[in-house]
């Protein structure tokens, strides 16, 4: 009550002063005065009443339609997600046991939109050959992994995107004058050539051999690379910016030749027929182009010789 009565009368003589014109010489407030104004329970802190402002455009509104994948994944909190550990610059196992490159810095833009920190996001090891499958057990939510675009795929699964474009290309030692480009390996029929089971760029090379027997198949790119260093093969074939990074970490042992020789628009894997989170992706990212550019900066697009980024329009889900 006595509080009350402060109050009151504070507040009767604010409104006197204000009649009646306060002078210079007013006195100013007590320490009693201030201390009720900065510990009066119903003042607002304006550092609370700020919203934190996050960099994922989108992450502020979590309100997903019930059933959809977004809002499943919002409310649990977590997200598990298929990548790459062996590829520099898009998805290669950091000394934190963790993947680091593009691809994961990507699914951690759309991770956020659905206010999920990446403290929460699971990383599993997806190498080509299991894309797919991954997806259609469920063992996934999403595949981030230099994933093509291709018709068979879709049969199987659904693609958002598409978020990058690359081009397939041949990596070889330092010191070979031989090979040139695809071209070269029909014309050396005693040249062998690697690439990974299951990917798109194992199949666009058979039509430049001589035979099939030049073609060598690992389960992941590090084994090509190694095969190459140790003389086992001649030459490595994948996506332009993949060979980039292992050139860039190979300390002069190896160069690209020739030019790109294909085209590989890369998307996101989900479930087939997931219309609505296709289309969630798509919008995410053309939301956070900003996020996108600096993902790639700091990523592939530092290794030397990379193109800047750039996000290209999304096809149609379906």
């Amino acid at each position: 009550m006595r509080s009350r009565t402060v109050v009151a009368l504070l507040a009767a003589s604010a409104l006197a002063l204000t009649a009646c014109g306060a002078d210079d010489g007013a006195e100013p407030a007590t320490d009693d005065t201030a201390d009720m104004a900065t510990t009066d329970p119903m003042a607002t802190d304006p550092l609370e009443s700020e919203p934190m402002e996050s960099p994922v455009e989108g992450s502020g509104d979590m309100s997903f339609e019930a059933g959809t994948t977004m809002a499943e994944l919002s409310d649990a909190g977590t997200i598990t997600v298929g990548t790459k550990f062996d590829q520099p610059g898009f998805g290669l196992q950091g000394l934190s046991g963790g993947p680091e490159g593009f691809d994961v810095e990507v699914a951690k833009i759309i991770a956020g939109a659905m206010g999920i920190s990446e403290d929460n996001i699971e990383w599993v090891e997806t190498p080509s050959q299991v894309r797919e499958e991954v997806i259609e057990q469920g063992r996934v939510d999403m595949v981030v992994a230099t994933y093509t675009i291709n018709e068979l795929r879709a049969e199987r699964i659904s693609f958002a995107g598409p978020y990058y474009v690359a081009g397939q290309q041949i990596m070889v030692a330092a010191d070979n004058d031989t090979i040139t480009g695809p071209e070269s390996l029909s014309e050396n029929p005693d040249t062998t050539v690697c690439s990974v089971t299951g990917s798109t760029p194992s199949e666009q090379i058979r039509e430049y051999l001589a035979d099939e027997s030049q073609l060598v198949l690992f389960d992941v790119y590090d084994k090509c690379a190694d095969a190459l260093r140790t003389g086992q093969v001649q030459a490595v074939t994948t996506d332009n910016v993949i060979l980039l990074g292992f050139v860039s970490e190979s300390d002069g042992a190896f160069k690209l030749v020739g030019e790109q020789f294909t085209e590989e628009p890369y998307g996101i894997g989900i479930e087939l027929g997931d219309t609505a989170f296709c289309e969630f992706i798509n919008e995410t990212l053309q939301e956070n182009e900003d996020a996108y550019n600096e993902a790639w900066a700091s990523t592939a697009g530092a290794v030397e010789g990379a193109s800047p980024a750039e996000l290209p329009e999304p096809a149609p889900c379906a």
